[in-house]
């Protein structure tokens, strides 16, 4: 074989091997959008055992994304507790995962701020990938069918009527 021919057989291979790479290689999935289904998970749950999403089947959930070390996730806190209490009678359950590394940090902070809502741990960030989470906090708030019926991204207050109507739409059946 001439040089000029094995130069055309390693280029064909080289860009045959480059195809083949980009057709099996794994993709990142694209973030979750309002009518998505939420994936079904299960993680650590904090202190222990796990948190399984398929636990709470038929209920709106409202699912947050959030760490310590995150001034938005503090300023949150407390009306997203207080949020937590007022609507668990309403078929509504509010789930926060938390990206934290440090568990002591953790455990602290839910003794100060006095969390009372369940808490899925996710250290590696691969459920927060898994929904398109990079933005701390986050908030996927699931109908009883585990779709997505809103996103929102950054601290909210949750004592806002507009929040608490749609939340109690959708516990009731009659929103999106």
């Amino acid at each position: 074989m001439s040089k000029t021919n094995a130069f055309k057989v390693a280029g064909l291979l080289l860009v045959l091997g480059g195809a083949v790479y980009l057709a099996l290689r794994q993709r990142q999935p694209r973030p979750l959008t309002i009518g998505d289904s939420a994936p079904h998970f299960t993680v650590p749950a904090f202190p222990s055992g796990s948190l399984d999403l398929s636990k709470y089947r038929r209920q709106v959930v409202v699912l947050n994304f959030w760490a310590t070390w995150c001034p938005p996730c503090v300023e949150e806190t407390p009306s997203l507790e207080k949020f937590a209490e007022r609507v668990q009678s309403q078929g509504v359950v509010v789930v926060g995962v938390s990206v934290d590394e440090d568990r002591k940090a953790l455990q602290e902070f839910i003794g100060k701020y006095g969390i009372t809502y369940a808490m899925g741990l996710d250290p590696d960030r691969a459920l927060a990938a898994r929904f398109g989470t990079f933005k701390f906090p986050e908030t996927y708030i699931l109908d009883r069918h585990g779709r997505v019926a809103e996103k929102l991204v950054g601290a909210v207050s949750w004592d806002d009527p507009r929040i608490q109507s749609f939340v109690q739409e959708l516990a009731r059946g009659s929103g999106r």
